[in-house]
């Protein structure tokens, strides 16, 4: 498999991803959840959690866990 150095995405993929995980904070906070709870709840490591709200990349399968644990759809992550 062939890996995008993070620095070689351009800023719209960048820009796109830290909205996601500004998304995902706030409905995290919004239901009182620490990213320790999410993590839980969603079955990944609290580090996956810091990595996703900081605007890191993400595995498509984290994200759906993090949007089941969050009651949302995952589209709700991605479109806001």
């Amino acid at each position: 498999m062939c890996r995008v150095p993070a620095s070689d995405h351009p800023q719209w993929i960048i820009d796109a991803r830290r909205a996601v995980g500004d998304r995902i904070r706030v409905r995290r906070l919004h239901l009182d959840m620490t990213q320790e709870t999410l993590a839980h709840a969603a079955g990944v490591d609290r580090s996956t959690i810091q990595r996703m709200e900081a605007g890191s990349e993400m595995k498509l399968s984290h994200l759906l866990h993090v949007a089941h644990a969050l009651r949302v759809h995952v589209t709700d992550l991605l479109h806001g």
